[in-house]
Formats: structure tokens, sequence, C-alpha cells
């Protein structure tokens, strides 16, 4: 029998919840939180538990890190590639496939997930030649961003990337379009939701945004998930569904491949997965690591959708 718990979108409530479930329900294994600012202290219980935690959608590599000796958790995995790697690869393509030279960033400072892919991404870019001409901040919650993009725009970058949530996108490229800012915008898997599109609209067309899986490139294992998923909601599964879907098939194949629910079994099982296919690629564990094996896609807006525009492998 599944539990689920809620942890309302705060930190605290993530390590309450996992530990609820760790020592109230006794389960076997936990999928979740996605967000890193929820899914780091929930990893933390559940490393010190030894209770395996899959993180579908969690990118920061604090995740599955022991923070003290750097060395990895051995009961925390997840679903999602991590933010060093996408970092690399959305600053490779504004300077590969963009062309660009000179770029700029605005994000936010208090998310472990924004502070750290903005981090990674200057640090790719600046390493293969390319200037950071502005590194701007804001904080949570912020609604103007007025300040950072007129600073921005006297930079002159040629490209501004954005590693922030699909609810902020919107209001701060159509804050930079009054600005008269017309140099295109990159993003990072938060992008990923038709939410952006709704909020967005024709402000974000054209732009180019990191993720895990395309559904317009799918493979017949994504295909048959997006048809199974449009049937039962109505419409089509953005990457937060699809790493949910996977974390529990890494969490099925791990628990057949043990064939118990003990605890030490399944991570053990986890751990040695060979070549799991899943909706948003193939992917591996190498036996001391939770980061999985995996690639990226870039998509391009357009319209009402996302398109596939390019792949990017580790």
């Amino acid at each position: 029998m599944a539990s689920i718990e809620d942890n309302a979108g705060k930190a605290d409530q993530s390590a309450a919840a996992a530990q609820k479930l760790i020592t109230q329900q006794n389960v076997a294994a936990i999928i979740g939180p996605n967000a890193s600012r929820y899914a780091i202290p929930a990893a933390e219980v559940a490393e010190s538990s030894q209770v395996v935690l899959i993180s579908p959608w969690s990118t920061n590599p604090k995740t599955t890190i022991v923070e003290k000796t750097g060395e990895s958790k051995k009961y925390v995995f997840r679903a999602a590639f991590i933010d060093p790697f996408q970092g690399r690869v959305v600053a490779k393509f504004a300077l590969d496939s963009l062309k660009a030279t000179k770029a700029a960033v605005l994000y936010d400072v208090a998310s472990d997930y924004n502070k750290g892919i903005a981090e990674f991404f200057k640090q790719t870019f600046e390493e293969n030649g390319g200037t950071v001409v502005a590194f701007e901040t804001y904080t949570t919650n912020d609604k103007d961003f007025s300040a950072q993009l007129t600073k921005i725009k006297s930079a002159e970058p040629d490209v501004i990337f954005l590693p922030n949530y699909y609810s902020e996108v919107p209001l701060q490229i159509q804050q930079a379009h009054r600005l008269n800012i017309t140099v295109p915008f990159l993003g990072s898997d938060s992008w990923g939701s038709a939410e952006l599109i709704k909020l967005c609209g024709v402000d974000c067309e054209g732009y180019y945004f990191s993720t895990h899986y395309a559904p317009d490139a799918a493979t017949p294992v994504a295909q048959k998930f997006i048809e199974n998923y449009k049937a039962k909601y109505g419409n089509v599964p953005d990457d937060v569904a699809a790493l949910t879907y996977d974390s529990f098939g890494l969490l099925w194949s791990a628990l057949q491949s043990a064939g118990s629910a003990d605890r030490q079994a399944i991570r053990d099982a986890l751990a040695k997965i060979p070549n799991f296919e899943g909706v948003t690629g193939t992917m591996q564990f190498k036996e001391g690591s939770g980061d999985p094996i995996k690639s990226a896609v870039i998509l391009q807006v357009k319209g009402d959708q996302f398109i596939w525009f390019a792949n990017a492998a580790p």
C-alpha cells in the first residue's frame, strides 16, 4: 500500500514528512520530493535512516552528496541529470549553436537550484572563451526586476540565461521586452511546464531551454507513456510527470531484482541497475553514485508547444 505525505512546499516539512513515512508508515522506499530545496532536507533524513529515496526532478548536486565529506549518499538517488551537466549543456549551446560570446544571467540567489545552475553556466561559458557581462540576482517572490534588467541591457549581452521557475520567467521576460531587450533568452528544465506558455505567450516565442525529454522525438517506450497519459489526463505529460514515472520504474526494477521489500536489498539492487530504459532516456547508476548517466535535450518554444531542437549527450 502506498503512503502519501504533503510537504506543503516547505523545507522543514519535507524533512518531517520523510521522517513520518520512514518511522510511522515504515515504507520500503520514498519517491520525491521534486524541487531541490525540498529534496535536500528529505534526503538527509532518508540517508541517516538508511531508506532509499528517489527524487524525480531534483538536479542540485547536494541532494545526493554528504555535505560534510563530499562523498555520495548511499541511499539517495535521482531520475534527473544534475545541474553541473545542465549548466554545461546550456553554456555550450549558447556558444556553439547561437554563436554567443557575451552572456548575462538573472537568477534567484535564495534557491539552491537557481543559484547552482547559474554558477555552473558561468563557469563553463567563461572556460570556453565566452564572457559573462552581467550576473544579476533577485530573491524568491520578487516581482520587479527592472533594476537588474537595466544593468543587463547596458552590458549588451548576446544571450540572457534565466535558470528560474516557469512561474517567474514570464514576468522577467515581459519586463525585459518593455525595456526593449531583444536578445534570445535561454532557460533550464524549470521552464518545462505548459503553464510557461499560458503565462508567457508570444513573449517566449523562439526561446530555448534544456530539459529531460522531448515528447515530439519520443522513443517507443516514451510514446506509449505519452499516449496513456493523454488518455487519462487530456494533455501531454511534462518532464516532471515523465521523471516521476521513471522514478517508479526504477524502484519497480529494483524491487524485482531484490525479490523483497527489504530496505537494504532495494538499495543494493537499485545501485546495480545495468541499463534502465525510461521515458526520459536510458539511464544507469555507477556503484557509489545516485546520479544517473543520461542525456539532455534542448527544446524551443514554438506557438503553444515545446519542440525538440537538439540532443545533448553527457
